[in-house]
């Protein structure tokens, strides 16, 4: 076991500068040797899990800066105009660089006609789609943020100066590598149980569903960023992933967990549970008590440790009824309060966020909890993956695995490409759309005619009641998920992150408010904190001015973020390529607003 974890550690040993693509490996571990046996692979493959895949934290709230989150402070990257190459990360060489997670990918490659012959040709073949799967991750990773980037396929001769300072490839070159890898890794990674039981390793389900939600991307992001000029191609790409879902759909072992008794549970015991639920969980994180556990619950019920992520209420006005109907079209439903928000809702909204009905352990009690002005700014106070037990607050002792890749995510990505390509239609929609709101108790009859909120909130960029409806069953099935931020970017929505975050209503300005009715009053908006000798227990007092305020003055939606300076720029879809890579490649040249 000691030399599991000595070659497991060096094979990430990797030097700095521009060694970052070039340096062999052999001198540490003593390849000659190694990447021979089936054993060999498998150590070396489950680095890039270790490497590779994004943390649970990533996962849980990798979307804290996207439309849908209010959060206490926001990324530098969108504040004003004040973010350059020079700040900008992300390109790194050496052994913990962004670069070498490709080098060791490649040198896998590179190294692995050594086992051949001693292991089973779909077994070598197997192994051969999970780099090249790692390998399209990669790609599709940095594509996303930087756009044009240079493409290497293999180790790099130290010596050889033309690719080492080459120009990016364009973004269709690469993208079209992406997908040669992808299909790869489709035809070739096994579907065989013991790699798919544990929802833990790649396989040839996995591989399908990280194809849907690349192609997805691209095939959408070339449709709405129209001076790429790229639109011609948009249909490859949406094909692509309808075709892949579609595969995964009609062939793969996965399905919703639904099961009508649990409807007001089974969403989130996808997020609080121990272990993955491979019913529907295609990859995740597994975690186990007193082996491996995380703070996430800890980090949500803290007002120090987290960062007071929050669901906006334009968001939430977008859960449906519990009949189909849209919250939206109700009379008066902009001054509901935080009572009435929640009735006869998408079973979902209670889910991700704590409800009037909420309960949770306190001191070993199990008691009503109402939203905490600590540790919310907007009153919609998340527990999508929080453990309903205060005693891991302050502990890293949380247990609940974390899904990366659902099957819910597959039927979306299947909707909205047959949606984007004008294919949607009843049918489409009942094996997909119709299948998740019945799951949250919500009637799926099909829309039939477009939602006037929804176009509105998205700029009025569409009027399709398919793309609309699609894009609303996404935001809400996939909440916290880490998936919105790149949805905002493809389709060209850049200019929400701008916008002022609303919270729930407050009729009057003053009063003191018991928000889930168990008879302890939580909450007051006022002018002034009152004198120690006049504050009621147990309620936070909002202070409306540089940081609080109520849209209509005396009364209204909580506003918040304000004043935190959030700034929409075009230029803001691409990062820049930092300063740090420019200087040793100047060929890399830079992104569009970014010189």
């Amino acid at each position: 076991m000691k030399r599991v974890y000595i070659l497991a550690a060096a094979l990430f040993l990797l030097s700095s500068c521009e060694k970052f693509l070039t340096r062999n490996p052999e001198n540490e571990i003593g390849s000659g040797e190694f990447m021979q046996t089936e054993n060999d692979l498998i150590l070396y493959t489950n680095g890039f899990l270790q490497r590779h895949m994004p943390d649970e934290e990533t996962l849980a709230w990798g979307d804290q800066y996207a439309d849908n989150i209010a959060t206490r402070t926001s990324t530098q990257f969108l504040i004003g105009d004040n973010w350059g190459p020079d700040e900008q990360g992300g390109w790194s060489s050496g052994a913990s660089g962004t670069w070498s997670q490709l080098r060791n990918v490649n040198y896998f490659l590179d190294n692995l006609p050594k086992a051949k012959g001693n292991v089973a040709d779909e077994t070598y073949r197997h192994y051969e789609g999970v780099g090249r799967f790692w390998r399209a991750y990669f790609y599709y990773t940095m594509v996303r943020t930087f756009g044009d980037v240079p493409w290497y396929d293999t180790e790099i001769d130290v010596a050889d100066a033309e690719l080492l300072n080459k120009p990016r490839d364009s973004r269709e070159f690469v993208m079209d590598k992406v997908l040669e890898d992808l299909d790869y890794a489709v035809a070739n990674c096994s579907a065989e149980d013991r790699y798919v039981r544990s929802s833990t390793l790649i396989n040839k389900w996995v591989a399908l569903a990280f194809k849907s939600r690349v192609c997805l991307f691209e095939g959408t992001y070339r449709k709405y960023h129209t001076t790429l000029g790229l639109e011609a191609t948009t249909d490859k790409f949406l094909r692509e992933a309808a075709n892949a879902a579609e595969e995964l759909m009609a062939t793969g072992p996965y399905r919703l967990v639904h099961n009508p008794a649990n409807i007001g549970t089974q969403y989130r015991s996808l997020f609080t549970s121990e272990s993955l639920n491979t019913t529907e969980v295609i990859l995740g994180l597994a975690f186990k008590t007193d082996v491996r556990m995380h703070s996430m619950t800890w980090k949500l019920f803290s007002a120090s440790f987290g960062n007071n992520w929050s669901l906006t209420q334009s968001f939430v006005n977008q859960y449906l009824m519990l009949d189909g109907s849209r919250y939206t079209d109700q009379p008066g439903y902009e001054e509901n309060t935080y009572r009435e928000v929640f009735e006869n809702r998408d079973r979902r909204l209670e889910q991700t966020v704590i409800s009037p009905a909420y309960t949770r352990r306190i001191s070993g009690t199990a008691r009503r909890d109402a939203p905490n002005f600590a540790l919310t700014s907007t009153g919609y106070q998340p527990i999508k993956w929080a453990i309903d037990d205060d005693v891991h607050v302050g502990l890293a002792t949380s247990n609940n695995s974390a899904p990366m890749f659902r099957f819910a995510e597959v039927l979306l990505n299947y909707a909205e490409a047959k949606a984007e390509l004008g294919e949607m239609a009843d049918a489409e929609w009942n094996r997909s759309i119709r299948l998740l709101r019945e799951r949250a108790g919500v009637n799926g009859a099909a829309p039939v005619s477009h939602d006037p909120y929804l176009a509105a909130y998205f700029l009025n960029q569409t009027t399709d009641r398919w793309i609309l409806e699609v894009r609303r069953e996404r935001g809400v099935e996939l909440a916290f998920e880490n998936v919105r931020y790149d949805d905002i970017m493809r389709w060209h929505m850049g200019p929400l992150l701008e916008k002022t975050w609303q919270g729930i209503y407050i009729p009057e300005k003053g009063e003191v408010y018991d928000l889930n009715g168990d008879g302890t009053m939580d909450l007051s908006v006022v002018d002034a904190e009152p004198p120690a000798n006049e504050r009621i227990p147990g309620v936070a007092y909002v202070v409306v001015g540089s940081t609080y305020r109520l849209s209509e003055g005396s009364r209204g939606n909580i506003e918040f973020g304000f004043s935190q300076g959030r700034r929409w720029l075009d230029k803001k879809y691409l990062r820049p390529i930092p300063t740090s890579a420019s200087q040793v490649n100047p060929a890399l040249g830079q992104n569009p607003g970014w010189e």
